[in-house]
């Protein structure tokens, strides 16, 4: 067996500047720090604060008054951000500024009295912190999309006057049919200039689609509620190959490597690389004799930490 690596894999900039304003605001204020929401959706991570004094919830009413908290990597609505500072909790935001550059464009459109539709998954956080950054002032609403099902469903009041975003995570072939029907049956929609999927998302999605070319099985690093992570293991299944979401070596089935001989490897944009490391291993023990890093698109980016968290 040989297993073929993906690049680029695993934490993107946005991840990586979360998890390091949490660490540094327990280093800066010590524990227990309060996070709303799990910074990002992956379980290691989340233990391995969680034992360092993080306090994970879902709404601010659980912080005690005094306390310091974090926002989470998917942003939140601007009722929560409204909520902190009525109560004067100290608030360190962890949201990826590309999510923040979605909520701009959400803020905009409201202004401008547009109906605006939000392509994306019910329930996530991302959606939730998006939608809750429309306040409707200036007329219009948000309405929200997961398939060109839906777009047949909408009712739209101006369709002269309608806009879309959509969530970051989301798969990009997906995003593009759903963007295609609705510009099919409102040609007047305006969009963003760039599309808003991430470029880490997008970069991940492009190394899994060439990686499954060679590849006899799919294995994807990452945890069940993270949705980039889920849009990876797809992208394999639907190319036919046989793929699997795994938190770590512990979820692997032994018979999924009966009779492979390419075991493509990668991880989602908020699994950390030593979750990869400790499946290789696994995979090492059980008759891999070689390991291929695949080439793929150098990432480059890097997002600064809040002033206030930043080393001297």
């Amino acid at each position: 067996m040989e297993i073929h690596l993906a690049n680029p894999r695993g934490f993107c900039a946005g991840v990586e500047r979360a998890i390091e304003i949490v660490e540094r605001a327990l280093e800066i204020h010590g524990a227990p720090l309060y996070v709303r929401h799990e910074v990002v959706h992956n379980r290691h991570v989340v233990d391995r604060l969680r034992a360092s004094g993080v306090i994970f919830v879902e709404e601010l009413e659980e912080v005690p008054e005094g306390q310091v908290v974090v926002f989470s990597a998917h942003g939140v609505p601007k009722r929560v951000q409204e909520e902190a500072r009525q109560r004067g909790l100290t608030v360190f935001d962890a949201t990826c500024p590309l999510v923040t550059k979605v909520h701009g464009e959400v803020i905009r459109y409201a202004k401008e009295g547009r109906e605006v539709v939000l392509i994306g998954h019910a329930g996530h956080p991302e959606v939730e912190g998006t939608l809750g950054q429309f306040d409707g002032q200036h007329g219009g609403r948000m309405l929200l999309v997961e398939s060109p099902a839906d777009v047949a469903d909408l009712k739209i009041d101006h369709p002269e006057r309608l806009a879309y975003v959509s969530q970051t995570t989301l798969s990009m072939d997906d995003t593009a049919e759903i963007i295609d029907a609705l510009r099919e049956r409102f040609p007047a929609i305006e969009g963003p200039r760039k599309m808003d999927i991430c470029y880490a998302t997008q970069n991940r999605q492009d190394a899994v689609k060439s990686l499954v070319q060679q590849c006899d099985l799919l294995l994807v690093v990452g945890s069940r509620n993270s949705s980039n992570s889920n849009r990876l293991r797809e992208i394999g299944t639907r190319a036919g190959v046989e793929s699997h979401l795994v938190d770590g070596p512990a979820n692997v089935d032994p018979q999924w490597l009966v009779g492979r001989q390419h075991i493509g490897v990668t991880a989602g944009a908020s699994a950390p690389e030593v979750l990869v490391q400790e499946l290789i291993e696994f995979l090492r023990q059980r008759g891999v004799e070689r390991v291929t890093e695949v080439s793929g698109r150098e990432e480059t980016v890097v997002f600064s930490l809040p002033q206030a968290l930043r080393r001297a």
